[in-house]
């Protein structure tokens, strides 16, 4: 028979195994007598410092820290019921509402006993409150008086708000144009009045007459000429009266005015009557410019097109999705576009100073015409102070001509004081540029609104910054610093609340009225005042 070896057992597990167990052991001792030293250290003590600063900040007595306190219980129960006041009341619920204001008068009587007494509350004097606010509680709590249903209604309160709000701004801003665009019956009356002076008074027609013998001074290039494009009798009458007093030489000043066939004979008429310190004016209808017809004028070519005339004038286009001020006829009238024709009208001048209607002169304008434009067309006032004035928020930076020829973040800038270097003007051939924007908005995709955007795009690269003291904006539509009104040269008030109306800011009309003459016979017969 053969013989099974048995296996030699190997001997060298178990001892690294002791070994293992060995260690553990002498971790464990070395572990308990540091705690011991840990132990025998002396306790630092607690600060109770902080503890004391929040108690007396939050006048937190000991008595409410209890976690037993009767009074800290009460004073839970009353601002909770509080809370339930406020969604009662919201709810409609004012019976619920004035049992809750009840009892918390009643728990706030048992704290402010307890107070006086300087004794804390017993169970027994205040189980009665306690429990008969916890009854309240509970019936809050089953009307679903609970933050999550609070929550809600609060948020469906917020957007009925929002809603409403949403609502009456429309109706604001659709008044608000509304009556910004109306005519005032005493300016109507003032029409009506001089054009009876007119073609009544011989005299009046003779004085102009005696004018024109000043003609050479009209293409006088050696002289500071302005313009003035507009309807507006009084208003035109306040820019050339504002400028006339401020100015350290009137009798080198020379208006250019620009009105239409209806205010033509009232505006020849008032200009012929009053004096403006020897200013020169000259007035012009626009009817009169042979040049000035749709073959030539996209804006005019455009008002023959039916759809354009549905959207001005019909309102009925797109449901009264597009906001009115869009929507404004005054946006296609020439005496809006006009100046982007200003060599065509001035053919003789070489540099002009426009201004709008709306504006006031506060400082004499000749050093204008002696700053250096750098080869630039249009010098004009910046207003990129803020976001709001860049080209993006002018134009449409999804139609790819605008993103392509355009930086989105260039400065803006205003009209209504521009010094135009004519000459420049001609040599760059800046009307046709103004024509090649106008013609591809026919569909209005580039630009919506008045006559700014088209003059961002005609004056690219071409407008040469003014000091911001020049020409202040703002005061017809929000609050303008009073130290730059002060500094202002030409106080502008764009907006709808222009000084002669209603509708005007009060605090600024002063600067407005005190260049008409309330006291002259035809203002006082039309109720001016």
């Amino acid at each position: 028979m053969r013989r099974i070896r048995r296996p030699v057992r190997r001997r060298f597990p178990n001892v690294l195994w002791w070994v293992l167990c060995g260690v553990a052991v002498l971790l464990f001792i070395f572990v308990l007598s540091k705690g011991s030293q840990i132990e025998s250290r002396p306790a630092i003590p607690q600060r109770p410092y902080r503890h004391d600063r929040i108690m007396e900040g939050l006048n937190i007595t000991e008595e409410m820290l209890s976690p037993n306190s009767v009074a800290r219980q009460l004073s839970d129960q009353i601002s909770l019921a509080k809370a339930f006041v406020v969604i009662a009341k919201e709810s409609n619920n004012l019976q619920f509402a004035w049992e809750l204001s009840a009892q918390i008068r009643n728990s706030q009587i048992l704290l402010s006993n307890a107070a006086i007494r300087r004794t804390p509350l017993t169970t027994s004097e205040s189980e009665t409150a306690i429990r008969d606010m916890a009854v309240l509680l509970y019936q809050a709590q089953q009307l679903h008086y609970d933050s999550a249903t609070m929550i809600m209604r609060l948020k469906a309160r917020i957007q009925a708000l929002e809603e409403q709000m949403s609502s009456v701004s429309e109706k604001s801003s659709k008044y608000g144009q509304i009556a910004a665009e109306e005519v005032p019956k005493s300016l109507y009356c003032l029409g009506v009045r001089l054009t009876t002076e007119w073609f009544g008074n011989v005299n009046i027609q003779r004085k102009l007459q005696e004018k024109k013998q000043l003609d050479m001074k009209l293409k006088d290039n050696n002289l500071y000429h302005f313009c003035v494009f507009s309807d507006n009798i009084l208003a035109t009458s306040v820019v050339v009266n504002s400028t006339a007093l401020n100015s350290n030489n009137p009798d080198m000043v020379v208006f250019h005015l620009v009105t239409d066939e209806i205010n033509y004979a009232p505006m020849k008429a008032w200009f012929a009557m009053n004096d403006f310190r020897g200013v020169t004016v000259e007035v012009q209808k626009f009817e009169d410019f042979s040049w000035l017809n749709a073959s030539y004028v996209p804006v005019l070519k455009q008002l023959q097109d039916s759809e354009t005339q549905s959207y001005y004038f019909s309102g009925n286009s797109d449901d009264g999705r597009t906001p009115i001020k869009f929507r404004n006829p005054k946006y296609l009238s020439m005496l809006n576009h006009l100046r982007f024709y200003i060599p065509e009208v001035f053919p003789a001048l070489k540099k002009v100073v426009f201004l709008d209607d709306d504006v006031v002169v506060q400082k004499d304008l000749s050093a204008l015409f002696s700053i250096d434009l750098n080869s630039n067309v249009n010098g004009a006032v910046e207003t990129c102070m803020e976001t709001f004035h860049r080209y993006h928020k002018y134009l449409n930076y999804s139609h790819p001509l605008i993103r392509a020829h355009f930086d989105p973040d260039a400065c803006g800038w205003a009209f209504g004081m521009n010094i135009f270097d004519l000459v420049e003007w001609r040599k760059k051939n800046v009307t046709g540029i103004y024509h090649y924007w106008q013609e591809r908005n026919v569909d209005r995709t580039l630009w919506k609104l008045g006559t700014l955007p088209p003059g961002l795009l005609t004056f690219y690269g071409l407008t040469e910054a003014l000091d911001s003291s020049w020409h202040v904006l703002g005061l017809g539509y929000t609050n303008v610093d009073p130290q730059a009104i002060e500094k202002g040269a030409v106080l502008h008030f764009n907006g709808n609340s222009k000084p002669w109306l209603k509708i005007g800011i009060e605090k600024y009309k002063p600067l407005w009225e005190k260049h008409v003459d309330y006291s002259h016979y035809l203002l006082q017969q039309c109720n001016f005042h």
